[in-house]
């Protein structure tokens, strides 16, 4: 969930087109118009240059892709959700300044969601705990303490006398997203202009699934009860309480925790920072590759420092439970990443479903080797590093030293220099770059994202931009090994959660 509603919440903001017409019509709009733009712009390269063509198509690609963030932005539910997980996909030929200009707006439809008025709320809630809030809550804030675009959060205190946040579903908005999850299938042929190597199918059905598990409650109570349970007791994880018996499939009641929002951890001291960025890579990582439990929503406004230094974890409702098989495949990406495995790194790609084998036969091992060092290096690869918010993508910031890294997928390319001088004749340099850049775009094109590797990886880059944000230092490669091979913990946060961990099995023993 965001940090909190926006200041400029105007009533008409809490208005949601749930009809089917309504909804549908957005979406076909979008659709159709840009469609006929982009015959329009492929019509026209036919007579362009090289070099217009390729300007062409980016900016008919970045206008694409805000207009579709926009568009959804409007329609909460899971209009909105399919918005923010366009932050998983990379787009095919967008400039590095639309880039960041996207990442901006991506981060508004995640954050700057404007709360519904509560006098929308109230009856859902009458019917949903079976009578007034007064039978349930000894006080009920109406000023929403959060929202999202789903449901939003208000603060209440029981009858007992215990402070809680209550989260409400938006009413209407289960029939919006059964909707959107329709309409999800008409994008597909737009995202498959803009991210031609995605297997967009799987993508909506892997959607479908965990959006339609998101509206129910009742099951986040039980993914947030069982994770509550793995770190009762953690020496620097807090996951609160969740109060099944005052929950329903469309209100979900839980502790209320005090701590310092991210913003608030981002002034703190660098060694501060550190810890907390460790302890969040712990938390996900360790979910995942200890648990078999890959989170799907984690930005920093799901969790706060706490005023013992623990870290709190909120909001299970985005989940996938992924098998042994699948984590080994993982694994085993990471190890040849890692151990710098060309050969090791196409099979495991092949493995776990990245790459489809026929496209294997005609890709460059070694570029292929290189971007998977350059983005997913940070936690496979051993070694100190600290994040620096230096590069366009997070995930290359922490390229090793020395190590060639050609940037990710959509990235324009270092220069190419000749003995350490950068080459006197211009246009050979940018001939140069772009045959760097068609190379990288090639092998990125090979890739698809399978249905278990949806939240893995949206979870996984998240990570790594929140690690940017903080200009956070660490082995995170030794770290992360702990959680991928078994390795002997580095830190002290390691030795004390080997420890807590230890304790754990003795007791279920």
């Amino acid at each position: 969930m965001p940090d909190g509603p926006s200041d400029k919440s105007p009533e008409s903001a809490g208005e949601l087109p749930t009809g089917r017409v309504a909804r549908t019509a957005r979406v076909g709009s979008l659709v159709a118009g840009q469609g006929l733009r982009w015959a329009g712009m492929r019509a026209a390269n036919r007579v362009r240059t090289p070099e217009r063509s390729a300007e062409a198509r980016a900016e008919r690609t970045g206008a694409l892709v805000h207009q579709l963030v926009d568009q959804l932005g409007q329609m909460r539910g899971a209009a909105m959700k399919i918005g923010q997980v366009f932050s998983m996909i990379e787009f095919d030929g967008l400039p590095e300044d639309q880039r960041d200009e996207l990442r901006t707006k991506l981060a508004q439809l995640r954050d700057d969601v404007p709360p519904v008025p509560f006098r929308k709320l109230e009856k859902l809630m009458r019917q949903e705990l079976g009578g007034p809030l007064s039978s349930v809550f000894a006080d009920f804030d109406e000023q929403a303490f959060a929202a999202a675009s789903i449901g939003q959060v208000h603060r209440a205190t029981t009858l007992d006398g215990d402070d809680v946040v209550v989260k409400v579903q938006y009413p209407g908005v289960a029939e919006a997203v059964e909707t959107d999850l329709r309409n999800a299938m008409m994008l597909l042929p737009l995202v498959k202009r803009i991210a031609p190597g995605l297997d967009a199918k799987s993508l909506a059905n892997e959607l479908r699934e965990r959006i339609s598990e998101e509206l129910d409650y009742e099951l986040e109570a039980q993914n947030h009860r069982r994770i509550e349970r793995i770190y009762r007791g953690h020496p620097f994880v807090k996951v609160p309480r969740v109060y099944t018996e005052l929950s329903t499939r469309r209100v979900l009641v839980s502790e209320f925790v005090q701590g310092q929002r991210f913003e608030e951890v981002r002034r703190l001291d660098q060694d501060d920072r550190d810890r907390y960025g460790e302890i969040v890579v712990r938390f996900f990582f360790g979910l995942l590759f200890r648990d078999g439990i890959a989170l799907g929503d984690p930005h920093p406004g799901n969790y706060l420092r706490c005023a013992d230094g623990r870290v709190c974890f909120l909001d299970f409702g985005l989940l996938r439970d992924v098998g042994p098989a699948y984590l080994d495949g993982e694994r085993a990406i990471a190890r040849a990443t890692r151990d710098a495995d060309a050969a090791g790194l196409r099979d495991a790609l092949i493995g776990t479903g990245y790459l489809p084998p026929e496209r294997a036969a005609a890709m460059d091992e070694d570029l292929v080797l290189r971007l998977m060092r350059a983005m997913a290096g940070w936690y496979a690869v051993p070694g100190d590093r600290r994040f620096t918010p230096d590069a366009g993508d997070p995930r290359v910031w922490t390229t090793p030293e020395g190590e060639p890294a050609p940037g990710a997928p959509g990235e324009a390319p270092s220069p190419v220099t000749v003995d350490g001088e950068t080459p006197v004749d211009e246009a050979a340099e940018r001939a140069a770059q772009r045959a760097q850049f068609k190379a990288v775009r090639a092998e990125a094109n090979r890739f698809t994202l399978p249905p278990e590797a949806v939240l893995v990886r949206r979870m996984a880059d998240v990570v790594a931009i929140v690690l940017g944000q903080l200009h956070a230092g660490g082995d995170w490669g030794a770290i992360v090994g702990e959680y991928l091979y078994g390795d002997e913990p580095t830190t002290e946060l390691g030795r004390e959660e080997a420890d807590f961990v230890a304790g754990s099995r003795l007791d279920r023993a």
